[in-house]
């Protein structure tokens, strides 16, 4: 007994910061679970209308977070140019071996070997011709990659104009409420319906400014791995240039024609 009236107090004691602890916990719980409903309170507020742009502006967001994503993943330079494989066409074009420089083109799929294979097509017609092959290839592709990045611009300009016909639909409601009751509405009637409106243009904006971010930097990034690309095709064909350099400079001047005789 003596035992037990001498440790009652600590038991006390570590049950009641049980206790504490337990209550401070549901508190939490309950504080977090308003939080969320507070959020979700505010992100569908502008009703029927306002929740349909929200559920809008949601689908572009995701799109938006899938085109970045593959954008980081395809936007590289091992991805546009593999590793070797201009200086494997260079120096099978300067052994005069065209099929195997062709053969290497195809193994590794990229742009560059694009490029290249469009300018190896022709080679017959001379260092002009594969010139301007050259250039056609590196602009259809260029054309390409910024295409798929123009998706990212269009989705930073629309998300605004989404978000802000919600706000003008909200807007609307508001002022039609004030109609309907007389000009009877209080300020809290129309404050509500202006914080429902506004809640689509914060989203529209959430959405554009990472969107147009994003395009920025890709569209700088393809200009650059395009410039680079067209230096690498050109430095591939340096022996048929010069083969052809060569070929002029030594080719044996056009004999004169004899004089006349009788001056006919």
């Amino acid at each position: 007994m003596k035992h037990a009236a001498r440790y009652s107090p600590a038991v006390a004691i570590f049950i009641a910061a049980i206790g504490v602890s337990v209550a401070f916990a549901q508190t939490e719980g309950e504080g977090a679970e308003q939080a969320r409903r507070g959020f979700f309170d505010i992100i569908f507020a502008g009703g029927v209308v306002g929740d349909t742009l929200m559920w809008v502006l949601f689908a572009l967001s995701l799109t938006a977070a899938y085109l970045v994503f593959e954008h980081v993943m395809t936007l590289r330079h091992k991805e546009l140019m593999p590793p070797d494989v201009a200086d494997h066409v260079r120096r099978l074009l300067s052994e005069g071996r065209v099929a195997e420089a062709e053969q290497q083109c195809r193994n590794a799929p990229s742009f560059l070997s694009f490029v290249l294979l469009h300018g190896l097509a022709e080679l017959e017609g001379g260092w002009p011709a594969v010139e301007k092959a050259l250039e056609d290839a590196t602009a259809e592709q260029s054309a390409r990659l910024f295409r798929r990045i123009e998706y990212l611009s269009v989705i930073g300009n629309i998300s605004p104009m989404i978000g802000l016909l919600g706000t003008v639909t909200g807007m609307v409601g508001a002022f039609q409420t004030v109609a309907a009751t007389g000009g009877a509405a209080g300020a809290g009637d129309l404050a509500r319906g202006i914080y429902e409106a506004l809640v689509t243009t914060v989203g529209g904006l959430v959405i554009a400014i990472p969107s147009l971010g994003a395009f920025a930097v890709f569209r700088n990034r393809v200009d650059q791995l395009v410039a680079e690309a067209a230096y690498m095709a050109q430095h591939s064909f340096t022996p048929i240039k010069r083969r052809r350099t060569k070929w002029r400079d030594g080719a044996p001047a056009a004999p004169t024609p004899p004089p006349l005789k009788g001056g006919a």
